[in-house]
């Protein structure tokens, strides 16, 4: 009769049950050795991961038995293994060793089926334990992407606090460990690029154009402003880096800083960018990809006082130190239209000395009068150290 077998089967179904709980601490003992004898990774874990590995199994095991106990689909709660140990364990060991972790589990249990099942029901348990460990595994999956989720929420907040950091100026002692914990290496220089969105970005183009940085450059952090945009790129060959994205950063203006030795410097370049963002429509020829120092005059007339002492101290006091008549030369020389011939007779010099001298101010400063654009950097940057020199401005940098 149905009823008589049903009372057998479950009559047996409470024995196995019986025997799983009387052996659970020797399956969990069974276990550890298998990892502490098969598997290298565990042994290299901390004495305190390993004891959460262990409570994690034996709660596997206990879990188990629960499950096994009842033949009520609605009772598979493999989550609850994992939740034995803290969030931070999966950030010792990854979801392949855990993976592997099941899988050897399940080993211990299955080879001990003999000793734990009846002879008629030793088919059954090891059916069931593998059941049970596609439960373990799909949780385990789900374990790993909660923290994972949970770790992308966290990295983000803490990208958006460390690039406003830079944005502000507030560049403390702690700016280099908060961006370390971002994955930044500090490996060669560093830059700031500044520009505008096309829009509100959702969190799918947010995220390809964080991959689209971190595949230019070694280091990069991306913030999101509003509709202004912040990325700071390290490493080597930055400015190649810069124009490699600028198809995901067109239309509009893109600005550069200059380059600086540390993240940590790094607030220059971003002073630097953000004002020439903003001085960027007073020069409507200007490229799409600009560097903050090609607009200085417009920074300067924008009222950055940072530019001002860029033209002073890379333009206007190299040349006064350089010795000869550079500022001279280069005053006369813009002062008659970028006439050679005439900057000649109004010195009482041959043209050829005027030429000389002009690349001798480009060998110095980096800018060159006989290019129009240079040329009228060049005649800002004299302007503001005449000022500067009649005021009796002597402060630095």
């Amino acid at each position: 009769m149905a009823p008589a077998s049903t009372s057998a089967d479950a009559h047996d179904s409470s024995d196995v049950v019986r025997r799983l709980r009387g052996g659970t601490d020797l399956l969990t003992s069974a276990a550890l050795k298998r990892l502490d004898a098969e598997i290298p990774w565990y042994r290299e874990l901390a004495a305190e991961d390993r004891s959460w590995i262990g409570l994690v199994a034996q709660s596997g095991i206990a879990a188990f038995i629960t499950w096994y106990e009842s033949s009520s689909a609605a009772t598979y709660n493999a989550a609850e293994i994992f939740r034995a140990a803290p969030p931070e364990l999966t950030r010792s060991i990854s979801l392949q060793h855990t993976l592997q972790l099941v899988r050897l589990v399940v080993e211990v249990v299955e080879d001990n089926a003999v000793q734990l099942a009846a002879p008629g029901q030793q088919r059954d348990l090891r059916d069931a334990v593998l059941r049970y460990s596609r439960e373990v595994a799909f949780s385990a999956a789900e374990v790993y992407a909660r923290a994972a989720e949970a770790r992308g929420a966290w990295d983000a907040r803490l990208e958006a606090l460390v690039v406003d950091s830079l944005v502000r100026g507030d560049t403390d002692a702690s700016l280099r460990s908060r961006a370390s914990a971002l994955g930044w290496s500090g490996t060669g220089s560093t830059v700031v690029l500044v520009g505008t969105t096309r829009g509100p970005l959702d969190e799918r183009s947010t995220a390809e154009l964080r991959r689209a940085c971190r595949r230019a450059a070694h280091d990069a952090l991306v913030g999101i402003q509003g509709d202004r945009l912040v990325i700071v790129l390290g490493g080597e060959e930055l400015r190649a880096a810069a124009d490699s994205l600028m198809p995901r950063l067109r239309p509009g203006t893109v600005v550069i800083g200059p380059q600086v030795a540390d993240i940590a410097d790094a607030g220059r370049s971003a002073r630097a960018a953000l004002a020439g963002l903003l001085a960027a429509p007073a020069w409507p020829d200007a490229p799409e990809l600009v560097e903050a120092d090609e607009l200085l005059p417009e920074r300067l007339v924008n009222g950055d006082p940072l530019a001002r002492r860029t033209l002073l101290a890379e333009i206007y006091r190299p040349l006064a130190t350089a010795g000869g008549p550079l500022l001279e030369t280069l005053g006369e020389y813009l002062a008659q239209g970028r006439s050679l011939e005439a900057a000649a007779r109004a010195l009482y010099v041959h043209p050829n000395t005027v030429r000389y001298r002009l690349r001798r101010i480009s060998q110095v400063v980096g800018w060159d009068a006989t290019v129009p654009r240079e040329a009228f950097v060049l005649q800002v940057a004299l302007v503001v150290g005449r000022l500067s020199a009649g005021a009796g401005d002597h402060s630095g940098v």
